[in-house]
């Protein structure tokens, strides 16, 4: 049966092998911070919503029916969105060297809370393209709509909005290398118990006496190399003395 290791045991391990996790913990966090900083081109999101309203606006009253089917229209208009129809008028609005795969990779529709809320959102590397085509293929949705469906129950709620200083929705930098850092930490402390593991030498007298069953006599002491020199430093001297004696 192995022997249980004591806490006191694994703090020792890990004392002893201190400087392999924190260089390993310090690797792997660097890389994350260059990968992320460095190799990743960062992705920007804008996005605008488009409102599925009735197509009575001189009536105030709220007909429930036309609400739910206006809800249930939400998951036609999202497949419209993304359709050649919008997408090439966009292109050709906007000039854009993108593919039609691209341009519909770029572009998610999604309802929120499930209410007559679409949002529309583009994620793109340029965060000034990303705004300009979700506003024009909001805007050319609302226009193209009528023809499609001769139906006007659609309406731009809000556009997206320029920023001087956008925040990337991916790589999520912060996050990439906190979690690099703990992933470093726990692969720099496994290393440490690997490496305890396949160490054979014996490194104390206990562990003599549990592998031999025989009891320790004595101790040899580690002599430092400065005693060593002291000690060839007297010796000349000591001879001196003595044949000074023998003279004498």
């Amino acid at each position: 049966m192995e022997q249980a290791i004591s806490l006191k045991e694994i703090f020792l391990i890990l004392r002893k092998r201190l400087t392999l996790i924190v260089l390993v913990t310090f690797a792997a966090t660097l890389l994350s911070f260059f990968v992320n900083y460095f190799y990743l081109t960062p992705t920007y999101q804008a996005s605008t919503q488009l409102l599925v309203s009735q197509t009575r606006s001189d009536e105030p009253r709220f007909d429930y029916n036309e609400i739910q089917t206006n809800l249930e229209l939400i998951n036609t208009y999202s497949v419209i969105i993304k359709s050649p129809v919008i997408l090439e008028k966009v292109k050709e609005d906007l000039n854009l060297d993108e593919s039609m795969e691209s341009l519909n990779s770029m572009i998610t529709v999604s309802s929120e809370n499930e209410s007559q809320v679409i949002r529309l959102s583009v994620e793109n590397s340029n965060f000034e393209q990303a705004t300009a085509i979700a506003n024009k293929v909001g805007e050319v949705f609302q226009a193209e709509v009528k023809n499609i469906m001769n139906i006007d129950n659609v309406s731009v709620l809000s556009e997206a909005q320029q920023d001087s200083n956008p925040v990337p929705v991916s790589p999520r930098r912060t996050l990439n290398i906190a979690i690099a850092f703990i992933v470093g930490l726990m692969a720099g402390v496994g290393l440490t118990f690997i490496l305890e593991y396949f160490d054979n030498t014996i490194k104390s007298e206990n562990e003599i006496e549990t592998l031999l069953k025989v009891p320790v006599l004595g101790l040899v002491s580690n002599v430092s190399k400065k005693s060593i020199s002291e000690d060839k430093i007297d010796r000349p001297t000591a001879s001196v003395v003595k044949e000074s004696g023998n003279v004498i």
